[in-house]
């Protein structure tokens, strides 16, 4: 065998090889986003989970304010229906919506002593509180897996084997910009 001949053959072996790094770190980033997903759905269920009882404690105080629990009991739906289709685009949105409903549940809240004292309610509030924190810290661990994923496959020469193997560029969540404005307390006790 000529040294042309081995030296050809190390170059291949070389591109093959390095081929295979690139479509093995591909195949992580693509897991890393369907792991962060997991981790952000597992929160969105137990939320999910908890919802129901915090307005029912809250119909026991709150009759009047009806329209306040059906946005709530409302959002919680599109969140689920959104969650469980895997459409991150309409989770987004209708997290903004649960989330402006749970504002103004909360805000509503300070006008009836009785309810602010429960136990049961304030347990439930303090679970939430802390289920909406780690989903927002969730949410920014899915959106960096995401823009990691998003952007290898937009790279040279990544982008010519995410292309040959079909990968797929992954949609980050986003809420809209009512969801990230400040709640105008004010406006909900007037």
């Amino acid at each position: 065998m000529s040294l042309f001949s081995v030296a050809v053959i190390v170059v291949l072996v070389l591109l093959v090889a390095y081929a295979i790094s690139l479509y093995n770190a591909l195949v992580r980033l693509k897991h890393g986003v369907s792991k962060a997903w997991a981790n952000i759905d597992v929160l969105l269920k137990q939320r999910h989970e908890e919802l129901p009882k915090l307005v029912e404690t809250c119909k026991q105080y709150m009759a009047h304010e009806r329209t306040t629990l059906e946005q709530v009991i409302n959002a919680r739906q599109a969140v689920s229906t959104a969650r469980q289709q895997g459409d991150v685009g309409a989770l987004g949105k209708a997290e903004s919506g649960l989330r402006a409903g749970l504002g103004q549940l909360f805000a509503l809240a300070e006008n009836y002593p009785e309810l602010k004292a429960n136990e049961s309610f304030k347990h439930l509030q303090q679970r939430i509180s802390g289920l909406e924190n780690g989903i927002a810290d969730r949410r920014e661990l899915y959106n960096e897996s995401v823009n990691l994923n998003n952007v290898r496959i937009e790279q040279f020469p990544d982008v010519l084997i995410a292309r040959a193997m079909a990968f797929k560029p992954a949609e980050l969540l986003q809420f809209t910009e009512a969801e990230k404005a400040d709640v105008n307390l004010k406006s909900l006790f007037s």
